[in-house]
């Protein structure tokens, strides 16, 4: 089932283009990850579907396309550095959103455990860390148990142990079922939480599907003989091989797995091959996503 679809969404600010004819859906249950640079319109867009910003064109659909303001109480949103009395606890402070979303069983010390924050439920919001201030904010946006959770950029300005207690957060909502869609600059938290992303850059699309399918971590291997056509057509059911990209000199094997030397020799030799140059380079994720967003210039 579609709990959100975007189509064909633009939005401009002057002569500045933040979102072009951009298209996405989202399937319920996925941990779907808007992948791009800061400035590429990851933040326009979701303002956009939480009501909170107007497109220039396009249109977006939650769920059913029911009523716009039904639809928003099945979103729990955090978009900006979480905002709580500094002189209130965390139960009070839950209770206050829960007031305002007139929730009338909010659970408060169910969500506190799920953040792992019971323990702290009688502190003052003033003496939380950064990280807890931060999981604070995801309970706030649990309340009301609603079906879709939206997070922009959750773990930017965290120090390590708290990026690795809001990712173990956001990990255990999804396991409960919820879809959540998160965006952010940074790679390697989308990989570790997401199920699905997009990539986008200067507010266009540039790939999406599974985080397998787009961001991955390939093994490449270089190899060369004096006939690259044929090297190209035996190599072409290689076990593991996810494609094969022809360069002047030589090929490149994208596998899916570590391969060693001698494999890639011995299956060249049944081929009745001989290889002229034999090289092995791991490709990191990191490399991949700026190859992605790279190779997209406006």
């Amino acid at each position: 089932m579609s709990i959100l679809s975007i189509n064909q969404l633009s939005k401009r600010y002057g002569k500045i283009t933040a979102i072009n004819k951009l298209s996405l859906n989202v399937e319920r249950g996925m941990t779907y990850g808007i992948l791009g640079p800061n400035g590429s319109g990851k933040t326009t867009t979701l303002g956009i579907v939480l009501g909170i910003t107007e497109a220039d064109e396009g249109n977006f659909q939650w769920f059913d396309g029911g009523p716009g303001h039904l639809n928003r109480l099945k979103v729990g949103a955090l978009l900006e550095t979480p905002n709580f009395y500094p002189y209130l606890n965390a139960e009070d402070n839950l209770k206050l959103i829960a007031h305002i979303k007139k929730v009338k069983n909010p659970k408060i010390d169910e969500l506190l455990k799920m953040v792992n924050l019971y323990h702290r439920k009688h502190s003052r919001f003033k003496t939380y860390s950064l990280g807890m201030k931060q999981r604070l904010a995801i309970a706030g946006a649990m309340i009301g148990d609603p079906e879709v959770l939206i997070f922009d950029e959750p773990t930017n300005g965290l120090d390590p142990q708290g990026i690795a207690e809001v990712r173990a957060t956001l990990k255990d909502i999804a396991s409960m079922g919820k879809t959540i869609i998160m965006a952010s600059h940074i790679l390697d938290e989308v990989e570790k939480i997401c199920s699905h992303v997009a990539i986008i850059k200067n507010g266009q699309l540039l790939a999406s599907g599974t985080v397998g399918s787009i961001i991955h971590d390939d093994i490449l291997i270089e190899i060369a003989s004096d006939n690259l056509e044929k090297l190209q057509k035996s190599f072409a059911d290689f076990p593991g091989l996810r494609k094969i990209d022809i360069k002047e000199t030589h090929l490149v094997l994208n596998l899916q797995e570590e391969t060693s030397p001698s494999e890639i020799n011995r299956f060249a030799f049944q081929q009745d091959i001989t290889l002229s140059h034999l090289r092995v380079v791991r490709k990191s994720l990191e490399a991949e996503f700026l190859e992605i967003t790279s190779n997209h210039q406006n």
